[in-house]
């Protein structure tokens, strides 16, 4: 018989679609569960309006729904491997490197500078069973078919695109808007505290671990439009005032330049 009609011979008459999904999906996921599994995972993954059918798809549905927990867990996991010895934050079309400051500085993910199979190609730490950060298998050894753990993928995604999480970061910060104090509107919008042209031109020598900051929550808020606005106006000016300023300079610096005629 089909697979469709063991679901009808298996499953009582009028039950919904999801039931007879979500009754597929706990019997899969509990065939594959290994005897250690993290409990905040199965709590979250069970509680789920579609369960996910395998263990590594439990891990991944638990950090999207955490995405502020996962941008902690990612930095500070950069924060114990630290920048590779030599390393510096640079900008070009080489292989791993960011073509604009938007983008977060990634060292492990450059050639140079990775640690192959079994790390993570984002923080640099092992990565073990189901994309997790931490050996609670007891294996001893990363798992040398993952290059990434699911909090930092989640984290990486939060750090390039911000804006798509404007719900959860609303929630943060009691949907009140940081800037003015008033409440916020749909129309709020994601805003970097330090904008990072600021970052790049500024704090570019800092330690890899504390830039990752800038992209991350601590440099994050969400401000009503017209606060945003307004912010985007006076760096705009900031920036133009200042290429203004470097334009004016002369080429050699040590040259006098004549005082005006009487």
């Amino acid at each position: 018989m089909s697979g469709d009609g063991e679901i009808r011979d298996t499953v009582p008459a009028g039950s919904s679609w999801r039931d007879t999904r979500n009754a597929r999906s706990r019997a899969r996921l509990e065939r594959a569960l290994p005897a250690i599994f993290p409990a905040p995972v199965l709590r979250h993954a069970l509680s789920r309006p579609l369960l996910p059918p395998t263990p590594r798809l439990a891990v991944e549905s638990y950090w999207r729904a955490h995405i502020l927990r996962a941008d902690r867990l990612a930095r500070a996991l950069a924060a114990r491997s630290g920048a590779p010895e030599g390393w510096t934050w640079r900008l070009g079309t080489e292989p791993g490197l960011a073509a604009s400051f938007r983008l977060p500085p990634s060292p492990y993910r450059e050639p140079a500078h990775a640690r192959g199979r079994g790390h993570c190609c984002i923080c640099g730490q092992p990565v073990f069973r189901f994309g997790w950060h931490r050996d609670l298998w007891g294996a001893g050894a990363p798992n040398k078919n993952a290059a990434w753990h699911s909090a930092c993928v989640t984290a990486w995604k939060f750090w390039c695109a911000p804006a798509e999480q404007v719900t959860v970061l609303k929630r943060h910060q009691g949907h009140r808007c940081t800037e003015s104090g008033k409440r916020l509107f749909k129309t709020a919008e994601v805003d970097h505290r330090v904008p990072l042209y600021r970052v790049w031109r500024e704090h570019r020598d800092a330690p890899w671990p504390v830039l990752l900051g800038y992209w991350g929550a601590p440099n994050l808020q969400v401000v009503n439009r017209v606060v945003h606005v307004a912010k985007c106006g006076a760096e705009a000016g900031e920036r133009a005032a200042r290429r203004r300023a470097e334009a004016a300079l002369p080429d050699d610096p040590f040259a006098l330049t004549r005082a005006p005629e009487a």
